[in-house]
């Protein structure tokens, strides 16, 4: 194995060595990854918890239910409503005793923005018994 340190003996290399610039570059990379937040946007619901030590209470007959439809139209029991409109029923929900239960049920093509919008409303709102309604027809589509 020879090795050309230059045109002659005794001249230094011309060349920069590139390898410990490409180690230094590599870890500030991987360091500037594992620094950077995730960045996420979700609309945070607390969904009720099973308590198995609580008995089962009777589920109320009364059941309010939210649909959006592919145009972003938001319903009430099949009542188009606004989101001012939305938020009155909702207060008047959580006024009753026991508070009746929320079905939430977006149609599959409705705009996220709409729904994201109606799950806010719902969550400064304060109902605590909501539920998704028609998740099952997204069974086999993942």
């Amino acid at each position: 194995m020879a090795m050309s340190g230059g045109s002659e003996d005794g001249e230094p290399m011309m060349d920069m060595n590139m390898t410990p610039l490409i180690d230094v570059l590599l870890v500030l990379l991987i360091m500037f990854i594992i620094t950077i937040p995730i960045q996420t946007h979700a609309v945070k619901v607390d969904l009720p918890q099973n308590d198995p030590n609580q008995q089962l209470v009777q589920v109320e007959p009364d059941k309010n239910k939210i649909s959006i439809d592919p145009a972003g139209v938001v319903a009430w029991n099949g009542t188009p409503v606004d989101d001012i409109t939305l938020r009155q029923y909702l207060d008047q929900t959580k006024q009753l005793d026991p508070e009746p239960e929320l079905h939430f049920q977006p149609d599959a093509n409705a705009r996220y923005e709409v729904v994201d919008r109606v799950l806010a409303v719902i969550k400064r709102s304060g109902i605590s018994k909501l539920g998704f309604i028609g998740n099952e027809q997204y069974r086999n589509d993942f």
